[in-house]
């Protein structure tokens, strides 16, 4: 992505990376407020699935290596109450990723009980779009899915489920150009990020995005006093627009219950998929997970709120 020539003060190695959030861990790196820094990612599997997988290799996952994090990185002079921006500056994208339906994982996890992998390719440079199985060809938009601080909480605490302080968000709008901004919770704030992707609809419904691993240029600044209660963020610009040209189909779910709106939402676009473009079913649930969106359309006329999930036209045309 652009912001390729950013000169970067340190360099942060992959091998340089934790499982989980834990404020005990030692600093990798210190820096003052101010300073740009590179970090090596590794994919979401740790460096497990490669280009050559195939689904009959799922079964030799091992999710204790799963959504590895680079860093820890000191800010000093970050306090609690303190906020750490994240200014997003560059992605240097590796030009292959996989997606998968991890049985147990995702939101239609009941309805899809096997294994499925896409092993995509794609042009590191020109960043335009993926091809899916001859079916679909989607718009590509790199963004780190896991960027976060250490909590206050002392002991390893999961990297999986998101928190005050950051960590696996999965926004896919923290693209170049991002302003993050976390709350400290721990002195130095203690920053790790990871989990990159080279495209992910809103929602990351079946549980992956297009993983893809890649290197990020980062600069960190401290706002003391900021006191938020929760993660905040301004993009650079429109967040959208490499998807909106045919427009959408759009299938809703409509109910008490915001989950199961969005899983009725979700199942009926997958639907939709398989019987209108004869998609098989499991591989359409990934392409609605790389690049469709799933939007909260009204939460006030009571007792029934709408889900909606809008699949872009011009993947497939």
């Amino acid at each position: 992505m652009s912001g390729s020539h950013i000169h970067a003060g340190h360099t942060i190695h992959k091998h340089h990376h934790h499982h989980g959030w834990d404020n005990s861990l030692k600093p990798v790196l210190t820096v003052a407020p101010g300073a740009v820094i590179d970090l090596e990612t590794i994919d979401s599997s740790g460096g497990q699935i490669n280009p050559d997988w195939t689904v009959a290799d799922m079964g030799k996952l091992d999710f204790g290596k799963v959504n590895p994090t680079t860093g820890p990185v000191y800010v000093d002079g970050a306090e609690p109450g303190d906020a750490i921006k994240i200014t997003l500056m560059a992605y240097r994208p590796s030009g292959w990723g996989w997606t998968a339906n991890i049985p147990g994982f995702g939101l239609l996890a009941d309805q899809f009980k096997e294994p499925a992998l896409h092993i995509w390719k794609y042009d590191a440079n020109a960043l335009d779009t993926a091809g899916f199985k001859g079916l679909a060809n989607v718009p590509l938009k790199p963004f780190a899915g896991t960027i976060g601080l250490a909590p206050a909480e002392a002991g390893l605490h999961s990297v999986v489920p998101p928190r005050r302080v950051g960590g696996n968000m999965d926004i896919r709008d923290m693209s170049v150009g991002t302003e993050l901004y976390l709350p400290v919770e721990v002195a130095g704030g203690l920053f790790s990020l990871g989990d990159t992707h080279a495209a992910q609809g809103d929602g990351e419904v079946c549980g992956t995005a297009i993983e893809s691993p890649m290197d990020v240029t980062v600069k960190l600044d401290l706002v003391k006093g900021a006191n938020l209660k929760f993660p905040r963020f301004r993009t650079a610009g429109p967040v959208t627009k490499h998807l909106d040209a045919k427009g959408y189909d759009v299938t809703t779910g409509i109910g008490t219950d915001l989950m199961e709106g969005a899983k009725a939402a979700v199942a009926g676009m997958v639907e939709l998929l398989s019987k209108r473009h004869g998609i098989p079913p499991a591989d359409a649930y990934m392409l609605c997970s790389v690049c469709g969106d799933l939007r909260i359309s009204e939460i006030v006329d009571m007792p029934n709120w709408v889900v909606s999930f809008y699949f872009p036209r011009v993947v497939l045309e």
